[in-house]
């Protein structure tokens, strides 16, 4: 029992007569079938926990990130409020004494932590 397969032969190609369109020089298309119906609903669930454990590393990555930004914004607004109070008591004590100045920054420091 040979077949084309086995020796090697191409096998004759089915001929399908004329379409009923009348359009033979288009290809032969197969029906259109949905691929849902092609994967198991534990496949799908699988699926979907998958994605929703990507989906909330990356969102904890993000938050991470997002923190560390805001905390060098913060540092830096820190950082540049220090520079311009010193300055200003520095403009000060060019006016004041020293002693008044100092009086100043305490009793302002003072005032600081009761508003807040």
């Amino acid at each position: 029992m040979s077949t084309a397969v086995e020796t090697g032969a191409k096998a004759p190609e089915k001929s399908l007569g004329m379409r009923k369109n009348g359009k033979q020089w288009h290809a032969p298309r197969s029906a259109f079938r949905p691929g849902s119906g092609l994967t198991s609903y534990e496949q799908r669930t699988k699926l979907r926990a998958m994605q929703q454990m990507i989906k909330a590393k990356e969102k904890e990555l993000k938050d991470e990130k997002e923190a560390e930004r805001q905390k060098r914004i913060t540092a830096l607004m820190e950082k540049r409020a220090a520079k311009e109070e010193k300055e200003r008591y520095e403009k000060m004590a060019e006016k004041m004494h020293k002693k008044r100045v100092e009086r100043l920054k305490r009793k302002e420091k003072r005032n600081k932590l009761l508003n807040s």
